[in-house]
């Protein structure tokens, strides 16, 4: 008996162990299989994190880059309006210079004759006034009439100088002056004295003769000697060489140049 239960003991101990070591490989073996898949599950999780950050990148990027296109485009429109008014704003000016120009032309064929009789006018009040600086003067004129013939002078141009030639005529009417000069009836150089528009004097430079423009006979004529230190005083005067004072000289009388 003693026998029998200690083999069948050892028969029992041996399929003890034996189920033990089949139990220990079915857990290695299932082991070894959840490690492998759960280092599949980390390795595809780690490629999804991989792609989650490319596309959160790419998204961004994307975001990044509408944001500029809505600025730009944004901008653009801003610029495009503005374009647009400065546009509309330069066809009103477009049709307010051809109104301008066509009231300007229809100003012209009225101002071009009024501007050409005032020269023609200029030029008879230096003829009928009296002849001083008669050829400075009537060079004036002649470029005055010159000018009106020429297309690069403007209008205002034209109108502004020869106001400025009726300002300087003006001027000579509150001036008194000596310049040399020939005599027209002579053509000795001698020294005249202008006093305004009202008195034309002259005398040679040794001063042994002196005389006058008349007005009523429009000829030079010679003056009595008792003018001749008058005059010679006059010119001093007029050189600014002394200081003014009074002097005794002849005055045509009233309507002497009509």
């Amino acid at each position: 008996m003693p026998n029998k239960l200690s083999r069948h003991l050892s028969s029992l101990a041996t399929g003890a162990v034996t189920l033990l070591l089949l139990l220990s490989s079915t857990y290695a073996r299932d082991l070894s299989s959840t490690v492998t898949v759960e280092s599949g599950i980390n390795k595809a999780a780690s490629e999804s994190q991989v792609r989650v950050t490319r596309l959160a990148q790419q998204t961004s990027d994307l975001l990044s880059e509408y944001r500029a296109v809505v600025r730009e485009t944004e901008g653009l429109r801003i610029y495009n309006d503005n374009l647009e008014k400065v546009v509309m704003d330069q066809r009103a000016e477009v049709v307010s210079i051809n109104r301008q120009l066509t009231g300007l032309e229809a100003t012209n064929r009225g101002v071009v004759p009024l501007m050409l009789e005032m020269i023609d006018t200029l030029g008879k009040i230096i003829e009928n006034d009296m002849p001083f600086r008669l050829e400075e003067r009537r060079a004036r004129v002649v470029r005055l009439h010159d000018m009106m013939d020429q297309a690069d002078v403007t209008a205002s141009e034209k109108y502004r100088r020869i106001m400025e030639a009726y300002q300087g005529e003006l001027e000579y009417g509150r001036t008194t002056e000596a310049y040399s000069a020939a005599l027209p009836s002579t053509g000795q150089t001698v020294d005249f004295l202008r006093v305004g528009r009202t008195l034309l004097i002259y005398q040679t430079s040794d001063q042994l003769k002196t005389g006058w423009f008349n007005p009523t006979t429009r000829q030079y004529e010679d003056l009595p000697d008792r003018y001749r230190l008058e005059v010679k005083e006059g010119l001093a005067i007029a050189r600014n060489e002394k200081a003014p004072n009074l002097v005794m000289l002849p005055v045509p009388g009233p309507g002497a140049n009509q």
